[in-house]
């Protein structure tokens, strides 16, 4: 777990030091690819905190989750439909229900 940690760590600090401008046509993709991985994420911690973690299943998680959030936005804006708003809402729901999760499994340590 310490090693996810660190990666988060030095992550935040090479986004720091090199700062990335993203063309505002592919904002939205960036941004439901980057809750669909963080959804990934808080649920590949809370199997570590219910020991059920499978690192195969994580990462073809991560991958997939991010790889259907934008092809989610890309037919959305092809169809002129507004389905960005539909992942943001089910990858979010399940952000926080994981957070929940995590937070109720540390306070009863």
């Amino acid at each position: 777990m310490w090693l996810a940690v660190a990666g988060l760590l030095v992550g935040l600090i090479i986004g720091m030091v090199f700062p990335i401008t993203v063309p505002a046509q592919y904002a939205k993709f960036l941004s439901i690819s980057l809750l669909a991985s963080l959804d990934s994420v808080f649920g590949g911690l809370r199997a570590v905190l219910n020991s059920q973690f499978d690192n195969s299943v994580f990462i073809t998680g991560f991958f997939t989750n991010a790889l259907l959030a934008a092809a989610l936005v890309y037919v959305g804006e092809r169809i002129g439909i507004d389905l960005y708003y539909v992942a943001l809402l089910a990858f979010g729901l399940r952000v926080f229900q994981n957070l929940a999760i995590i937070r109720r499994h540390i306070l009863k340590r």
